[in-house]
């Protein structure tokens, strides 16, 4: 297998959520379709879309469908807080070309950019699967972008609300930052194999409200997540609050024999966490 590329961004990805998130909030950021309200369908743009699409990716062509990409969601969640979401992308990853970016975003939440993945061709397959917060009703989407250039985009309209102002489970922080590696299966070199990363965290909004207190709870989050196998990067991940409380990622890699999974985690204090797993 190739040396896995660089994991790189145009702009510094923290800085870049940071103005992204601004996006979301400046004035006139919500508004509704004719008749005054949101379109339903899944193919459908939005004012928010609109703008994030001309600020991220200025100038360049968005191809919509499921030929290259999918995103899969509920069209109704019992749960604004919990919404689970799967990315499958048609393309293996292949030297030649290859999936080297994800982006997930939440048109109408607050901040909408939830999750920027750098992906190495290490992942195989570049399906991830984890949950969000939708804070009302709002298109889920997803963009590809190829080694090519090509950017690929599909979305699904998500019934639900109340996902950034819903209260954080609070029982468990004196765990906070316990990370969790799973693998499904037993190694097969040169097969993509199926892998679970959790962090034990509030993963805070800052819309929260502390019923005790009756004030808000500061944000508080899992900033960046850093995976490798065998000391060989796999993705690097920048998140935000969109993404659920003890954030999770599903994801693939292509073991050419055993090794340590390992995951770097970055919170919002700068507080650094690692977690590993010996598979072989």
């Amino acid at each position: 297998m190739n040396a896995p590329l660089p994991l790189t961004l145009a702009l510094p990805r923290r800085a870049a959520l940071r103005r992204l998130a601004a996006l979301a909030l400046a004035p006139g950021a919500a508004h509704a379709a004719p008749g005054g309200l949101p379109s339903a369908t899944h193919e459908a743009t939005s004012p928010e879309w609109e703008r994030l699409h001309q600020r991220m990716f200025p100038g360049r062509p968005l191809i919509q469908g499921q030929g290259t990409v999918q995103v899969i969601a509920p069209l109704r969640a019992a749960y604004g807080a919990s919404v689970p979401v799967k990315v499958v992308s048609r393309l293996a990853q292949r030297p030649e070309l290859y999936v080297r970016k994800l982006y997930l975003i939440v048109d109408k939440n607050p901040s909408p950019v939830a999750a920027m993945l750098d992906l190495t061709t290490a992942v195989g397959q570049a399906d991830f699967e984890t949950r969000l917060r939708v804070d009302e009703y709002s298109h889920v989407r997803v963009v590809s972008e190829l080694s090519n250039g090509e950017l690929h985009t599909d979305s699904r309209y998500v019934k639900t609300s109340g996902g950034c102002s819903a209260p954080p489970n609070r029982e468990a922080l004196h765990l906070i930052g316990k990370t969790i590696l799973k693998v499904a299966g037993k190694v097969q070199p040169g097969k993509p194999m199926a892998a679970e990363v959790t962090v034990v965290h509030p993963n805070d909004t800052g819309f929260e409200l502390n019923q005790l207190t009756v004030m808000y709870i500061p944000p508080y989050f899992v900033r960046s997540m850093v995976v490798s196998f065998a000391q060989q990067p796999i993705f690097a991940a920048d998140l935000d609050f969109s993404v659920s409380e003890n954030p999770t990622l599903r994801f693939n890699f292509v073991p050419q024999g055993p090794g340590e999974l390992r995951a770097e985690v970055t919170d919002t204090k700068d507080a650094q966490f690692v977690g590993t797993l010996l598979v072989g």
